[in-house]
């Protein structure tokens, strides 16, 4: 039996592809975020972004009659149990080498095919999730509310319980040994299973919002979708900076978004050459130094954030309870930040491995069929060149760290008086100016 082979986490382009030169790029972003925060702070003297999502205009009603419809929520429901039973095929009855699509249908497919997926259409994953429509239906059988379990879950947890789910998938993708192998992957996934559906049974349905990694994931990035709600549920088309700074604080959100920063970065580390002979040479298993790793690159990105976001606080002269407020409502603008890491890391990913696992999904058995008729597909690259790669990895990066800066220079002007609001800002530029100095060397190292 052949283990399937790891897959690549960034594909094609590198340093020695960028325009510039290294140091003249990581020079170059740094000045350009100080000079973003210069002229916000000459420009952008009101608060200016919904963040209680009460604005957009409304959707034409035949849209909004076609998203609300019983029909469509149960054929996307049945949609994602299809696609979760065909999953299965490859999972539990194909053969463990590298013809088979599971590795690449739950990296490449679901991971990051639903972060583009999240940012055109907002939170799929909770409409498509097939362990809430399992859920769903046991529970119709049983004739039982969904909603209702065996007691409330407590107001205090939030998104803890995701945070720590979000960990263990990173964690599986980027550190669990003989990741890409069938029972590395059917364990983790029986596990994340019991977890959410023996949840769902003891707190309800909701517990699929405070749980499941995936709703998280798709739900934070979801925030930046031109399509969404209003606070009164109405379906509307928002300005995307709107929908982010709609994402209210909650228990947790601080958690998710660091987690999902913190394993890009550690992504980037774990390619770097000075890593790779590090874990090779200091004596401990691969899991070890990988889970030590992954732990301390999350560690350092929320301290830092922890340490920012205090010092804005003092700064901008907010008393105890807005200090302590202070890191969950900055917590959205790191979200475009994180999301232009994921682009960057995975776009080439995405498109070469992305095209080769849907050409294998046609025969998850690996019998010679061509079920879904894909399997002559051949991946095409036009759209995959070193040069148009590392020119795109600098600008989603550079992108995502200018839009945090509005994000949090607005959030700014909502919760620090108005004469100290932009002094109170500079621990976050230095924030933004550390992340994106660190992005860009871990991506580009070696």
């Amino acid at each position: 039996m052949t283990a399937a082979p790891t897959l690549l986490a960034h594909g094609v382009g590198g340093r020695q592809d960028l325009p510039i030169t290294l140091p003249q790029l990581v020079v170059a972003a740094a000045l350009t975020l100080v000079v973003t925060f210069v002229a916000l702070g000459l420009l952008w003297r009101e608060p200016r972004l919904d963040r209680d999502a009460t604005g957009g205009r409304p959707v034409p009603h035949w849209l909004a009659r076609l998203v609300d419809a019983p029909a469509l929520r149960w054929t996307l429901r049945g949609l994602g149990l299809l696609a979760a039973t065909w999953f299965c095929l490859g999972l539990l009855g194909g053969p463990d080498t590298a013809d088979n699509p599971t590795a690449g249908a739950l990296y490449v497919l679901l991971w990051v095919g639903l972060a583009p997926l999240s940012l055109l259409l907002g939170p799929v994953w909770r409409a498509v999730n097939p362990l809430r429509t399992v859920h769903l239906l046991a529970a119709l059988a049983a004739r039982r509310d969904p909603n209702r379990g065996l007691r409330e879950l407590p107001a205090g947890v939030g998104w803890w319980p995701a945070a720590a789910t979000l960990f263990g998938f990173v964690w599986l993708e980027l550190v669990a040994p003989d990741r890409a192998t069938l029972p590395v992957i059917t364990a983790w996934l029986a596990g994340y299973a019991v977890v959410l559906l023996v949840g769902a049974v003891v707190f309800g349905a909701g517990w699929f919002d405070n749980a499941d990694p995936f709703e998280a994931y798709s739900t934070v990035i979801g925030q930046l979708a031109p399509l969404g709600r209003a606070a009164d549920g109405v379906l509307v088309w928002r300005n995307p900076l709107d929908g982010i700074a709609g994402l209210r604080p909650r228990p947790g959100l601080v958690a998710v978004v660091v987690v999902l920063l913190g394993s890009t970065m550690y992504d980037s580390l774990s390619n770097a050459p000075g890593w790779l002979r590090f874990s090779q040479e200091n004596g401990l298993h691969p899991a070890v130094t990988g889970s030590a790793g992954l732990s301390l690159v999350i560690a350092a990105v929320a301290v830092a954030y922890l340490a920012a976001t205090g010092a804005a606080a003092r700064i901008g002269r907010a008393d105890a309870g807005e200090a302590r407020a202070v890191p969950g409502e900055i917590a959205h603008s790191v979200v475009p930040i994180a999301v232009g890491y994921v682009v960057a890391h995975y776009y080439s990913l995405l498109i070469l491995e992305g095209q080769r696992t849907v050409a294998l999904l046609s025969d998850p058995l690996g019998t010679g069929a061509n079920w879904l008729g894909t399997a002559d597909w051949e991946p095409h690259t036009a759209l995959v060149t070193p040069s148009g790669v590392a020119t795109l990895q600098i600008t989603v990066i550079i992108l995502g760290h200018l839009l945090g800066a509005l994000l949090a220079h607005d959030r700014a002007l909502y919760l620090f008086p108005r004469p100290r609001a932009v002094a109170g800002q500079l621990p976050l530029l230095a924030l933004m100016v550390a992340y994106t100095v660190a992005g860009l060397l871990l991506l580009y190292a070696g």
